[in-house]
C-alpha cells in the first residue's frame, strides 16, 4: 500500500469540509492506499483557530511528508490557502503529487 498525504479543505472543519474529507480518505483506501489527513487528526488535539497550535500542527504534518509516497490534492472545492502551502513543502521535499476530482459532496453545487 502507498501512504499517502490528503490535501483538502478544512477551514475551521466546516460540516461540509468533514464530509468531504471522509470521501477523500475513503476514495484512497478503495484505490488501495493508505491515507493520513493531518488537518482531521491534529485539529482534535490543538486549536487551528490560534496561531501558535496551527503552526504547531502544520509543522508537525510536514514531517509526514518525509515519509509519503504520495500526496493526493483532493481540488473539487478548489485549493485553500493552508492546501497550497503544503503543496509547496511536497515540492520541496520532491514528493510526487496528484491531483483528484470526486465531485462535490452529494446535495451541494
Amino acid at each position: 500500500m502507498k501512504l499517502v498525504i490528503i490535501e483538502s479543505p478544512f477551514q475551521g472543519g466546516k460540516p461540509e469540509n468533514l464530509r468531504y474529507l471522509q470521501r477523500c480518505i475513503a476514495d484512497c483506501i478503495k484505490r488501495g492506499e493508505s491515507p493520513y489527513a493531518s488537518h482531521r487528526m491534529l485539529t482534535g488535539a490543538l486549536d487551528d483557530l490560534k496561531p501558535e497550535e496551527r503552526e504547531l500542527g502544520i509543522k508537525a504534518g510536514f514531517e509526514w511528508h518525509r515519509r509519503a509516497d504520495l500526496m493526493v490534492v483532493y481540488a473539487d472545492y478548489g485549493i485553500t490557502p493552508g492546501m497550497e502551502q503544503g503543496m509547496q513543502n511536497a515540492e520541496l521535499l520532491h514528493l510526487p503529487m496528484e491531483m483528484r476530482k470526486i465531485g462535490k459532496n452529494e446535495g451541494e453545487t
